[in-house]
């Protein structure tokens, strides 16, 4: 059965690569593997569970006979629902941070985007669409930034050819930012949730990396711009249920949303609670400002098709439900062995971190960067820095301790791989189908300058490693 449950996420694995082929939801496919997934492990589960937690069923038991109807529940109570709230809190805290940017973007918080962009000079629009990407999605989702941007970009910029050098500025600047930060991308939600990274830590070691990471490619998409940009019309749009807010409370309602989120951290270390917990509070003030601020407005029926709203939801509904399936589908893999041995492979001949960082890059270009990333944080769990005085191999096992560094250029890595064919992320997805960006095409012109990037990336990480 275990071959069986491989065979599975193999094929997912290949369904995923090849998505823009195939036509097959990656969502769909994540969601198949992780359902089908456990109820195949279910089936064989005396099995798994002898193997896997002999002493904890034997404690379960407690002096009964173990039988079909004790494993099944061993397993649904203390093996399956783990791995359920694992992937809750990651799932709950990408729905609130998207709520949160739907009530700001209803009431015009993100309009100071267009007004920014109100200039002729291309290079100039290119490195502030760039900045103000990469700040908004070092605090939410890759997908919800690049999705926003882009179609604030589309109805600026007339020409298509420079439409397509700024949406792939937008998604390197969406992919290097949300791989700064813990917040910023699900990669770092999930390795502070499990307590592998601090958020401070994680973000300083990452800093440079990521910076280089998108300041190096952007620059080269810049020579491809003339001196001045085609644009058109700046009107601010028209939201359907429109608030007509003023500036100050525009921005008190910005300040609330995203200084909530810059909190969260903080509120995790004080309160030690999950970090999604955080994010509900964030959003439940941030809901009590809007409905204080527009309580005038709140019977009026002034609600039309917006079409940004409408892509986020679409969008992130799917994100989030490729989400759970990924992290079920990796706790099947792990609870039923496949996991431990390949894990024991890696750790026996490749026995270098830097080589599994280069892996997961490469790996993460043609799948999917949350895909790769959570395969590879199954490999090894957290080490206990006591067990490292009484190891031969100190040295090796102390990359996977808490804030060690193979969590950091795995996040890293996984993350810069989006950048280097468009097809391992949501962001890159998004352009393609948004501006019609073909692979070859976006590979010449910024997928090999991601490639240098990432390189040099990885230099930086080595060295600071080596100085500490």
């Amino acid at each position: 059965m275990a071959l069986v449950i491989l065979f599975i996420l193999l094929m997912c694995y290949i369904l995923i690569a090849t998505g823009q082929l195939t036509k097959v939801n990656r969502a769909a496919v994540a969601m198949f593997a992780g359902a089908v997934g456990w109820v195949l492990y279910i089936c064989y589960g005396a099995d798994f569970v002898w193997a896997m937690h002999p002493k904890e069923y034997f404690n379960f038991l407690g002096g009964a006979q173990p039988d079909a109807e004790n494993v099944k529940y061993f397993i649904s109570q203390h093996v399956f629902l783990g791995y359920v709230g694992k992937g809750a809190e990651i799932c709950l805290f990408l729905l609130a941070t998207m709520t949160i940017v739907e009530i700001l973007n209803n009431n015009g918080c993100f309009d100071f985007v267009t007004e920014i962009l109100r200039t002729r000079s291309s290079k100039k629009m290119l490195w502030v669409i760039t900045l103000i990407t990469f700040i908004i999605s070092a605090n939410l989702d890759n997908l919800t930034t690049t999705t926003m941007m882009l179609v604030i970009m589309h109805k600026i910029v007339a020409n298509r050819r420079q439409r397509m050098v700024y949406g792939s500025a937008i998604v390197l600047a969406a992919n290097c930012g949300g791989a700064l930060t813990v917040i910023g991308d699900p990669i770092g939600l999930v390795l502070w949730n499990m307590g592998a990274v601090d958020a401070s830590n994680f973000s300083t070691c990452l800093a440079v990396p990521c910076i280089l990471s998108c300041v190096l490619p952007v620059w080269w998409l810049g020579r491809m711009l003339p001196e001045r940009v085609e644009t058109q019309g700046f009107a601010l749009p028209y939201r359907g249920d429109d608030t007509n807010l003023n500036r100050w409370q525009r921005m008190l309602m910005l300040f609330v949303g995203i200084g909530g989120l810059w909190f969260i951290p903080t509120f995790h270390n004080i309160t030690k609670l999950s970090p999604f917990l955080g994010a509900l509070c964030v959003l439940s003030l941030l809901w009590v400002v809007n409905e204080i601020f527009n309580r005038k407005l709140m019977d009026v029926d002034k609600m039309i098709n917006r079409r940004v709203p409408r892509v986020l939801q679409y969008g992130v509904i799917q994100m989030v439900l490729f989400v759970l399936g990924m992290m079920l589908a990796m706790g099947v893999a792990v609870e039923s062995g496949l996991m431990t041995n390949l894990t024991s492979w890696c750790d026996r001949d490749i026995h270098n971190v830097w080589i599994l960082a280069g892996l997961s890059g490469l790996c993460s270009s043609v799948l999917d960067t949350f895909a790769t990333a959570i395969s590879f944080i199954s490999l090894h769990g957290i080490v206990d820095m006591g067990h490292l005085t009484m190891s031969l191999d100190a040295d090796y096992l102390q990359n996977f301790t808490r804030n060690g560094m193979y969590w950091k250029i795995l996040a890293y890595s996984s993350a810069m791989g989006g950048n280097f064919l468009l097809l391992g992320s949501l962001s890159g997805l998004a352009l393609m189908k948004m501006e019609r960006i073909h692979v070859g095409w976006y590979f010449k012109n910024a997928g090999l300058m991601s490639i240098v990037a990432w390189v040099l990336g990885l230099i930086v990480m080595w060295a600071m490693t080596a100085q500490s």
